[in-house]
């Protein structure tokens, strides 16, 4: 069963399109409409209600699932005949769109809540692979292959706080010893192991802004990349939530859209350690039809997925932008621009990153310009 939090946030999201008036009325209901909801999901649904620890939550996703009802770009006043939550269970294929509710077989949408997070990946999906297939496979330890030596050292630093039986090389590691070791480091650091730990941070963030960049040299892929970076598919999508301030409610457009209305100009990718492995990405793109040029900016934290040792690196993947920013991010609702849709707030523009811009100038062949051409 899914966290209580976003088991409010999802299915108040879906209650509020089904023509209720209040949350508590359409709980009261158990709308049928809503098809894959069990009797065990409203009964705890039903006692999260009335625990008063979620109501701010729930208010919020039921006043979203309203707006979508009412939405020239959603319902437009229809009730929908099926809503169809996919609860815990995992998308089966490579689904771009991170889907939690589907409305009359057409309508898809992302509830997302107090998040920036895009995805999380495995390192060498996103700096080696450039994020092309599922986004959920996890393959060998990114901290060993990128920095071995680094990586050793501090496994050596912190083995003696271990248990008893742990292997000589970090590589060798077991599951269940990974789970023990993390246990015993949960607390931080012994002592010593600060400087190692370091020296690893910033060796992996070098290495994985250095092995994205040539593979997006190499394969010159950059308006794809920032396609699944931004969780663009072949069908749009819409996501409901919340910021900390404003209620967040957008069609994401599909690459077909945002080239027609949107061209890049350049990917920045460049090193960023600090407490944990980073990379900072950054995005330069041009709106044709009003000249405004936008800059979207996210980072990559590359960290242990269960603590300390306790697994195998993850590549979790943020937008720094704010969403309502992002170029093909359309507020609901909006008049379109162009007879394709506008956008938030231009960002100002900035320099990249660092070190030389990956994407090119506009025009430059292969390299994401901005005559639009395929890359």
């Amino acid at each position: 069963m899914p966290a209580p939090r976003t088991m409010v946030t999802e299915l108040g999201t879906a209650l509020g399109m089904v023509g209720h008036t209040t949350i508590d009325v359409a709980l009261a209901a158990r709308p049928a409409t809503m098809v894959s909801v069990a009797p065990e999901n409203w009964k705890h649904l039903e006692e999260l209600r009335r625990g008063g620890a979620f109501d701010d939550e729930f208010e919020t996703a039921f006043t979203n699932g309203q707006a979508f009802l009412d939405a020239r770009d959603g319902l437009r006043h229809r009730l929908p005949l099926a809503i169809e939550w996919k609860g815990s269970q995992r998308a089966p294929g490579d689904e771009v769109a991170p889907v939690d509710l589907r409305v009359d077989h057409v309508y898809l949408v992302s509830c997302k809540y107090l998040s920036h997070i895009l995805f999380n990946a495995s390192p060498a999906h996103l700096f080696g692979e450039l994020l092309a297939g599922r986004h959920g496979r996890r393959s060998g330890d990114w901290f060993d292959t990128v920095a071995p030596a680094e990586h050793q050292a501090l496994y050596g630093a912190v083995r003696p706080a271990g248990p008893f039986g742990l292997p000589d090389r970090a590589a060798d590691l077991r599951p269940d010893q990974r789970r023990a070791l993390a246990a015993a480091l949960a607390a931080g650091w012994p002592e010593g192991a600060d400087s190692a730990y370091a020296a690893l941070t910033a060796a992996v963030s070098e290495a994985s802004a250095r092995r994205w960049q040539a593979a997006l040299d190499r394969a010159g892929d950059h308006e794809a990349m920032l396609w699944r970076l931004l969780r663009m598919g072949s069908a749009p999508y819409f996501v409901l939530g919340a910021t900390a301030r404003h209620p967040l409610r957008l069609r994401i457009a599909t690459p077909w859209d945002w080239r027609r209305r949107f061209r890049l100009r350049r990917i920045s990718v460049a090193a960023q350690p600090g407490g944990q492995p980073r990379v900072g990405w950054r995005a330069a793109v041009d709106d044709v039809a009003t000249g405004r040029r936008h800059d979207v900016v996210g980072h990559v934290e590359i960290r242990w997925s269960h603590g300390r040792f306790g697994g195998t690196p993850e590549a979790k993947v943020y937008l720094d932008t704010p969403h309502a920013d992002v170029p093909g991010y359309f507020p609901l609702d909006q008049e379109p621009a162009g007879g394709v849709g506008g956008a938030g707030g231009a960002v100002p523009g900035g320099e990249p990153l660092g070190g030389e811009p990956l994407g090119g100038e506009p025009g430059d062949p292969g390299r994401g310009g901005a005559d639009g051409a395929p890359l």
